[in-house]
């Protein structure tokens, strides 16, 4: 008996080819459908119309077409089950040995800007899903691709037969995650269309979390060598790599805290990262001075860091920082000349902001024992016309600023958090300590090996001080203002160990834990 091939496909890359193989080289004919059908008769394949093989029209504007028992008999026949066969004879449903179908584009649909809400309904693909999964629960005795991607491995097991139970397994388990993305898909959409969504009163999010993503890069390991590791998602959409060495998992993660905290400035700025968190940041009216100022900060850390800036990058500020090892450097644009330079360090990671820096992301998702921690991104500074002054003496003009741009780093550096800063530069970041007042000592400390005068500093905390002595280790550094949320039970004690040291002090009502 001769064996049936389905075919019905919106990404055609290589299936004219593929075709060909399967009805010249392994004696298959071809069921098709619309315009798969119509290219392969043109490409001079036998091919006979699922509406003549069914004998039922399509219909509804091609809503209904392949939802038959002659197609789907045909799939779900068990080859092994005597009665299965028999009800096939009986009604006359040929049996289908191969399904070669992949799904309307409703994912890309939807991403175009001012899609209509009819547009995206009606490449919400119905036939396809159910002929997919039709032939994969049938996958003992029916092979099924979904990705153009599988046509060489296909081939090449029917080719050498034994290979084709492992590979219709593996074909299988692809068509229920395609079919299970494509559904999270639709119904992320939908979730963003209705009118009265279905929400948690508490927390604002779906009863039910679907995260369903393509995997993007293979990685060479996790954060550690031992470690395994995968990209899944969009992030190549937001970024181009001009040159150096594959990315990692760290790169990536360094990459996306470096972009999330460039996107606070207008003014030209320079941000250096390592380990996620900042260890110079600095804004002026050029990025060359701008790095002058951030690299000041801490000049042993930045190896093999990250460096971010926010406008070009050119000749001059690239041979300043060749000067020093560093794994990747980001920037909305490199001129050919600074390109050049950096052409020297072939390991180097160059890339490229595709959008500009300050790349947005609605949620931040974190795994937890059993599930998934989900959240809108942190991306609110506070409306410094809201924060108080708490102390009797009120901030210049010049500590206020001083205070916002330090507010602006805090918030991107892991807590516990203090950043020491002066105009528009850090001048002493500590990140992570169990104790505030650790933090705050090691800022100090790192001010001064770096030869940076704390004297008439800012001092930054991005959750409240719960004692007196945080505020008073930053006096006794030289800070004579401090910006902080308050709400501590020792909020008084706190106030006046400022007023005793002449501190002015604001609180902003706003905390910015970064864990």
């Amino acid at each position: 008996m001769q064996k049936l091939a389905l075919i019905s496909v919106s990404d055609k890359r290589g299936l004219v080819e593929f075709a060909t193989e399967l009805v010249k080289t392994h004696g298959y004919a071809l069921l098709s459908t619309g315009g798969t059908a119509k290219l392969l008769a043109e490409k001079g394949l036998p091919v006979t119309e699922v509406s003549q093989h069914t004998g039922f029209p399509e219909m509804m504007e091609g809503r209904v077409k392949t939802l038959h028992p002659k197609i789907h008999g045909g799939l779900l026949c068990r080859r092994d089950k005597a009665e299965h066969l028999a009800a096939a004879k009986e009604h006359g449903i040929a049996l289908i040995d191969l399904v070669v179908v992949n799904l309307y584009p409703f994912e890309q649909t939807v991403a175009k800007k001012d899609v209509h809400f009819e547009e995206a309904i009606e490449n919400i693909d119905i036939g396809g899903p159910s002929m997919l999964r039709s032939a994969a629960k049938n996958h003992e005795a029916v092979s099924v691709v979904c990705d153009p991607d599988d046509y060489t491995s296909v081939l090449a097991a029917l080719a050498e037969p034994a290979q084709m139970p492992g590979l219709r397994r593996k074909l299988a388990l692809k068509v229920f995650q395609r079919t299970a993305s494509y559904d999270a898909a639709i119904a992320r959409y939908l979730e963003t269309q209705a009118e009265t969504p279905d929400l948690d009163a508490l927390s604002g999010y779906p009863k039910e979390f679907s995260l369903s993503l393509k995997k993007a890069q293979s990685l060479r390991y996790g954060e550690n060598p031992h470690q395994k590791a995968a990209l899944y998602g969009t992030f190549h959409e937001h970024f181009s790599q001009l040159q150096g060495k594959e990315l990692s998992y760290n790169n990536i993660l360094d990459i996306t805290s470096a972009t999330y905290l460039i996107g606070e400035f207008e003014k030209p700025t320079v941000a250096i990262l390592k380990h996620t968190n900042p260890c110079g940041v600095a804004s002026a009216d050029t990025l060359e001075a701008a790095w002058e100022k951030a690299f000041a900060t801490d000049r042993q850390a930045p190896f093999g860091g990250i460096i971010i800036v926010n406008r070009t990058l050119d000749v001059g500020l690239a041979k300043t920082i060749a000067e020093i090892f560093t794994e990747v450097i980001i920037a909305p644009r490199f001129t050919d000349e600074a390109l050049a330079v950096f052409a020297k360090k072939k390991n180097l990671r160059l890339m490229i902001a595709k959008e500009g820096v300050g790349a947005d992301s609605l949620l931040d998702v974190r795994s937890v024992v059993g599930g998934l921690l989900v959240q809108d991104r942190n991306k609110l500074l506070g409306n410094p016309a809201d924060f108080k002054v708490v102390t009797k003496r009120q901030p210049t003009p010049e500590e206020w600023a001083s205070m916002m741009f330090g507010w602006r780093v805090c918030k991107h550096v892991k807590s516990n958090a203090i950043v020491y800063c002066r105009g528009e530069q850090t001048l002493g970041v500590g990140a992570g300590q169990m104790a505030r007042v650790d933090s705050s000592r090691i800022a100090v400390w790192k001010a001064g090996e770096a030869k940076l005068d704390l004297k008439g500093s800012v001092v930054v905390s991005e959750a409240l001080f719960p004692f007196a002595d945080g505020l008073i280790a930053a006096a006794e550094a030289g800070a004579t203002a401090a910006i902080q949320p308050g709400g501590s039970v020792r909020d008084d004690e706190v106030i006046a160990a400022a007023d005793a040291r002449g501190i002015t002090m604001v609180f902003t009502g706003i905390r910015h834990f970064k864990h």
